[in-house]
């Protein structure tokens, strides 16, 4: 199945490619999501999630995002539920093909002593609102497509 394929490259490219994990952490009904200060855009809401680092699975760069950005300790699922790719320009004016990979994690715990990205807050918002009010239309499709392979599954409580 292609991955598809979100963004316009509106900016003077190249837009090489950045490998990235991501997560939907369902807890008491409600997702996990980042809320951050984008220049010339304000507050936005992402994902918790990033770049892979070299010598990380995805896995492993998913987890190491959620503790970083929000201070959660998760458990991350083995394979990702979606891919998607993402034109993107990120807080330091580089622009990237986000390649991204997108996993249902299980918070576990929380942590305060892992988030060390001050401009990024934790929210836990009903998963319909992140679809309207996720900044990256690759996020909000990825969440979409996670409530859909709930459904099927016909579990309201747990993730895929």
């Amino acid at each position: 199945m292609p991955v598809p394929q979100f963004g316009e490259p509106g900016l003077e490219g190249p837009y090489p490619d950045r490998p990235a994990a991501f997560a939907v952490i369902a807890h008491e009904g409600l997702i996990a999501v980042v809320e951050v200060d984008r220049r010339d855009r304000g507050l936005v809401v992402d994902l918790p999630g990033g770049g892979i680092d070299p010598g990380e699975t995805a896995v492993e760069a998913a987890a190491r995002e959620c503790g970083e950005e929000a201070g959660l300790v998760v458990r991350v699922a083995a394979r990702p539920f979606a891919r998607a790719d993402h034109f993107y320009l990120h807080n330091d004016d580089v622009v990237r093909n986000t390649r991204g990979q997108f996993f249902a994690a299980t918070m576990t715990g929380e942590d305060p002593a892992l988030k060390i990205e001050p401009d990024h807050h934790l929210r836990w918002i009903a998963p319909d609102e992140a679809v309207r009010r996720l900044d990256r239309d690759s996020h909000a499709w990825a969440v979409a497509v996670w409530l859909r392979l709930r459904e099927r599954e016909g579990t309201a409580s747990s993730a895929p």
